[in-house]
Parts: C-alpha cells; structure tokens; sequence
C-alpha cells in the first residue's frame, strides 16, 4: 500500500501544488508528465488487485504481482530516459524528487517481481493470505 501512497502523494501535489514535484518548466516537460496518469492509474489498479488477491489468498495474486512489477519496470525506464535525455536530474530539488520517484519506482517493482515469484507456487495454490 506503500506504492499505493507514494502515487496518489504525486498525482495529487502534480494537480494541487505542481510547483512542488515538478523538475522543469517547459511545454515539453508538462506534456510528457501529462501522457502519465492513465498507466500510472493502470500501475496502482494492479497494486490493488494484487493486494486484494493476496489478502484472499486467490491464485490471481500471482498475476497482479507480476503485471504489477512489469508495468512498474516500464514506467521507471521511460522515465529515466527521458530524465537522462533532458537533464532533470541537475535541476536542482525537483531532480532530487524525481531521482527518489525513480528509484521508489524500481525499488517497489522488483519488490514485487521478486516477492511473487520466489512464492509462486504458494500463491498459485491459494496457500499466501498476507504479504511480508
């Protein structure tokens, strides 16, 4: 629920008081932070299925856990390209934030990646009711 948090926290400071998260003040940046919320909402949806899966101890645990980290993994790398590509990471505390995104962002999902699959066959067979 931690991941959870941290993209509400994001979306909600980008809506309410952008100056907070953003890195830069250019159309271009705006526009690529803008083409974000609906594959981040699909991120958060995974999350919460997978945690819904796992507090019932459903087998579909497995496969939310895994798209999760997936879709995870996608955004972090496009993200970083993009970073690189534009040097947001030297733009002072809005680098420092995004850089902690980034890295929240890869941390979570091979979490995840690595949780699900070293418990695989326990999640499949219904047998995990809780993560940790």
């Amino acid at each position: 629920m931690i991941a959870l948090t941290v993209l509400v926290g994001y979306w909600t400071l980008w809506y309410v008081a952008r100056h907070v998260v953003r890195s830069a003040d250019t159309h271009a940046y705006y526009d690529f932070e803008n083409a974000f919320p609906v594959a981040d909402a699909w991120l958060g949806a995974c999350v919460l299925l997978a945690v819904r899966a796992v507090r019932r101890g459903s087998p579909t645990a497995l496969l939310w856990l895994l798209t999760g980290g997936g879709a995870g993994g996608y955004l972090f790398c496009m993200d970083v390209l993009y970073d690189l590509e534009h040097g947001i990471y030297a733009t002072g505390l809005g680098g420092v934030i995004e850089l902690g995104i980034n890295l929240l962002t890869l941390g979570f999902s091979v979490w995840f990646l690595r949780w699900a699959w070293t418990r695989r066959d326990a999640l499949l067979a219904g047998e995990l009711s809780s993560p940790g």
